[in-house]
């Protein structure tokens, strides 16, 4: 069944996707003309390129949207497949987690707050133990695996939020503009990981469990996520992917593509003393 509601839905998507890479390369090209000081330019020509893949792994999500456990596509190829998905999603997902941890590394080494510094070095960490729940998630068909992977990302935003709340006191005006935008968007995106999504997958995993559904394999959810996919249009079978999907592919990658413009005031001293530990 095809329904106009996905369609325009999905073709909001691909225009964002477009919209993205335009920003990104804009962005790009702005930093390049600026050329901060040298202490900084290698931090964000860093941040410029996680951004490039998390930009593009979402750009490509958008184009072919992909229903993981159901595995429900809106194109019928291979590359639509939850397998080929998912992939790009862990790299996506891996990079903007970098991303984060590189920002608060930064600021940790310049103010000298050890907190934040340990806090970066369990970010990606974190996130990489989220992917593999998320991978568990697809592949077995168990929801469960969600609802740990949320979770995880969940407790990563606050973690991050209670680190740069450490870095306030440390840093200038400037500084503190970028810390309360960082701040605010950590607590929003938190609340909705426990108050949203973690309640939704729970919600899932419990019903599945009532009805007794059967459970793959790993080795058979691997054919299974590689080699099976059904096409719908059918508004019915994306409406509760709609707000994730969305916010997911637009206000993420503007955050991802946004944190490339972080200015660190790096202070040499304090990053070779606290760079030994």
């Amino acid at each position: 069944m095809t329904d106009a509601t996905t369609l325009n839905w999905w073709h909001l998507l691909c225009a964002i996707a477009g919209l993205n890479l335009i920003a990104w390369t804009a962005s790009t090209a702005w930093l390049n003309r600026q050329r901060p000081d040298g202490t900084t330019w290698p931090h964000q020509r860093l941040q410029l390129l996680l951004s490039a893949l998390y930009v593009l792994g979402c750009g490509y999500r958008s184009f072919l949207p992909v229903f993981d456990v159901p595995r429900v596509v809106m194109v019928d190829s291979f590359a639509s497949s939850v397998i080929v998905g998912r992939t790009v999603a862990t790299i996506a997902e891996l990079s903007f987690a970098a991303q984060w941890a590189l920002l608060l590394r930064g600021g940790a080494l310049a103010t000298g707050h050890r907190p934040a510094l340990r806090v970066a070095h369990a970010i990606v960490p974190m996130i990489a133990v989220a992917e593999i729940n998320s991978w568990y998630a697809v592949l077995t068909t168990r929801n469960l695996g969600h609802v740990v992977e949320e979770t995880l990302w969940g407790l990563a935003a606050v973690l991050s939020v209670m680190a740069m709340g450490g870095l306030w006191r440390r840093v200038g005006p400037r500084g503190r503009t970028w810390l309360g935008v960082a701040i605010a968007a950590g607590v929003v995106y938190a609340a909705y990981m426990f108050f949203v999504d973690v309640p939704m997958y729970w919600a899932r995993w419990v019903a599945d469990q009532a009805a007794g559904r059967n459970y793959p394999s790993l080795s058979a959810g691997i054919a299974d996520a590689a080699g099976r996919w059904t096409v719908s249009h059918d508004w019915a079978h994306w409406r509760t992917e709609v707000v994730w999907m969305t916010l997911y592919f637009s206000v993420a990658v503007w955050i991802s593509i946004a944190l490339a413009h972080v200015r660190l005031p790096l202070r040499p001293v304090r990053w070779r003393r606290l760079g030994r530990q």
